[in-house]
């Protein structure tokens, strides 16, 4: 009689440990299914070099094609080993949103020719500054020779961002004793950085880089990345400031972007910050409105329809000066991951700030192409013109620091120009 007693009561226990081991599995199991759902979400940027798995790349050490000669160096100067053909990896399209580097991650710039194009009859009709940007417009990052992660740390009010190049030490040492000298107004620290890539010829490459290693020694606010510095080039230098910017600048509150020509007077962005109380999309410059894309050869900004077919740019400032948001500067970054690279920096950004619906402001106190058309006029060298202005385009060293020495002397002017 006691016999079936226990094997029921066992029973029932093997059914109770069942029931418990069941829904122990059941809730592991959706723990771990809603933890690879809420993980980050990939964001694929479309690169038909790199998502095109069928066409080969070769390297540019290995490049035979006559067409190309001459165009080898164009992203870097040091020799490249021979590497056998490789495919397009779309992983190196990829990223996570969640995962941002953070320190600068990229360590080598072996970039291969996308020769995909070499085959395609509307390429083929281009000129050769035109082939070379796009055989290589897929190389987006390039290892930093000088890196100063520190001129990021803690709060800092306006970062001001100088694009130039190796040989121009003068521009720099005239920006760094007038307006961009560190300091700190009313509480409010301004820091200074430069940005640079590496001389084309070897030469210069051999002796001005020695000059800059001496220069950043001595001030540690130099930038500079691994690709050659051109024309063509700039916008690399616009996408490598983006990403650097989001990686090691938390706490920036505004950025001034330039040229190593421009007066710019730190006072007046200082006063148009306070008197307009800006929001997150404020971006502010000399803004240029439908412009068509230039067609004449001859031009220095020539673009053939190959390249851009729309009848117009969107907005966009012009590249002297031009002043922006920290927030909306990380913005920018992940829009311009998502863009093709185009070969006029300024348009880039008026492209990037389209997609996010932002139309720049256009401001009088921004001149870059001079205070009035006429080049040959005494007003384009009036201090007093200068002292209401917040950027003046295109001055030589010793002209910005006489229009500098007389805008902070004891000038007296009839009239100010109210910066709003």
């Amino acid at each position: 009689m006691s016999s079936p007693r226990f094997n029921n009561r066992d029973r029932w226990r093997v059914y109770k440990k069942v029931i418990v081991m069941f829904f122990l599995a059941v809730v592991a199991l959706t723990v771990v299914q809603r933890g690879s759902i809420n993980m980050v979400v990939p964001f694929e940027l479309q690169r038909q070099a790199r998502m095109d798995n069928s066409v080969g790349v070769e390297p540019v050490a290995v490049m035979e094609d006559k067409t190309f000669l001459g165009l080898k160096g164009f992203w870097k100067t040091n020799k490249q080993q021979p590497h056998p053909k490789v495919l397009p990896s779309i992983h190196e399209a990829t990223f996570t949103v969640n995962s941002s580097p953070r320190t600068w991650d990229i360590t080598s710039s072996n970039c291969s020719a996308n020769l995909n194009l070499s085959s395609q009859d509307w390429f083929k009709g281009l000129e050769d500054n035109f082939k070379q940007f796009l055989l290589y417009r897929h190389c987006r990052f390039f290892p930093m020779l000088f890196n100063h992660p520190d001129r990021c740390s803690g709060e800092i009010y306006l970062l001001m961002v100088i694009k130039s190049v190796a040989t121009q030490h003068d521009r720099r040492e005239v920006i760094r004793k007038t307006w961009g000298k560190e300091r700190v107004v009313d509480g409010k620290r301004i820091k200074t950085l430069f940005l640079l890539g590496t001389s084309s010829s070897k030469e210069e490459k051999a002796n001005h880089q020695k000059l800059v290693e001496f220069e950043n020694y001595i001030y540690g606010d130099i930038l500079q990345w691994d690709f050659l510095d051109s024309f063509f080039n700039l916008t690399l230098k616009e996408t490598h400031f983006l990403k650097w910017f989001h990686i090691y600048c938390p706490s920036v509150r505004y950025v001034f972007k330039g040229d190593d020509d421009v007066f710019v007077s730190v006072d007046n962005i200082i006063e148009y910050l306070e008197n307009t109380n800006p929001n997150k999309d404020m971006f502010v410059g000399d803004v240029i409105f439908k412009a068509k894309p230039i067609r004449k050869k001859e031009n220095k900004y020539y673009i053939p329809p190959a390249l851009y077919n729309k009848t117009l740019y969107p907005p966009y400032a012009g590249g002297g000066g031009f002043l922006m948001d920290g927030s909306l500067v990380k913005r920018l970054y992940w829009v311009a991951e998502t863009l093709e690279l185009y070969p006029i920096d300024d348009v880039f950004l008026g492209m990037c700030l389209e997609i996010l619906h932002i139309t720049p402001i256009k401001h009088e106190a921004f001149k870059t192409f001079g205070l009035v058309k006429n080049k040959t006029s005494k007003l384009n060298r009036e201090p007093c013109f200068f002292k209401s202005m917040i950027v003046v385009h295109k001055l030589l060293p010793s002209e910005l620091m006489r229009m500098w020495n007389l805008v902070n002397s004891d000038l007296v002017c009839t009239h100010k120009v109210e910066i709003r």
